[in-house]
């Protein structure tokens, strides 16, 4: 089976983070997806808490059966993305594991923690954000790295999260997560 692994803030979750993971199983580049939200200490500004964000992803893949949420990272104190891949290549040793992360993510790649033994040990489906232009990486890089045909998407969290502390809706947000993210005073102005 072919796993991938989609790691994120998920501050909040929105419809294209729902939209990547249906799109990379119908066209086939995975059989299923695991989301892997960042634990608390993660150094990200506004970061509400792990249990909102498990909790808002449950609503979003309620009714999928092949998308799935592990707590992994939220459990532990500091991970790092090999950490993780490690972790889950430990529980599904006979399967093919990728990595999903936006170009937007790939063009940071060289800074993150053991970088090379990732891409020496793990396949990366790349999702293309604002027109990045990430041919050169992928070809510098040399490694198993497949630049995925998902449509574009400038969908970004931190926009989301500021039209939500002016209390505005977002179309970007299903209607079952702002129901949540209102009844539980989440991304409002303190």
């Amino acid at each position: 089976m072919k796993i991938g692994i989609f790691g994120g803030s998920f501050n909040p979750p929105h419809k294209v983070h729902k939209s990547i993971a249906d799109s990379l199983i119908d066209k086939k580049y995975v059989d299923k997806i695991i989301y892997v939200p960042t634990g608390n200490k993660y150094n990200k500004q506004d970061l509400v808490d792990a249990k909102y964000r498990m909790e808002m992803l449950n609503i979003m893949i309620d009714g999928s059966s092949n998308l799935s949420i592990s707590d992994y990272e939220i459990k532990n104190v500091l991970t790092y993305t090999y950490q993780t891949l490690d972790y889950f290549k430990s529980i599904y040793p006979d399967d093919e594991l990728y990595f999903i992360c936006g170009s937007d993510n790939l063009k940071e790649i060289t800074t993150w923690k053991n970088y090379e033994y990732i891409l020496d040990n793990y396949k990366l489906l790349v999702v293309r954000r604002d027109n990045d232009d990430v041919d050169k990486i992928i070809e510098s890089l040399d490694s198993d790295i497949i630049l995925t045909d998902i449509p574009l998407s400038n969908v970004s969290s931190t926009d989301i999260r500021n039209s939500l502390k002016n209390n505005l809706k977002n179309e970007d947000v299903d209607d079952q997560i702002m129901e949540y993210i209102e009844k539980n005073n989440l991304y409002c102005e303190e």
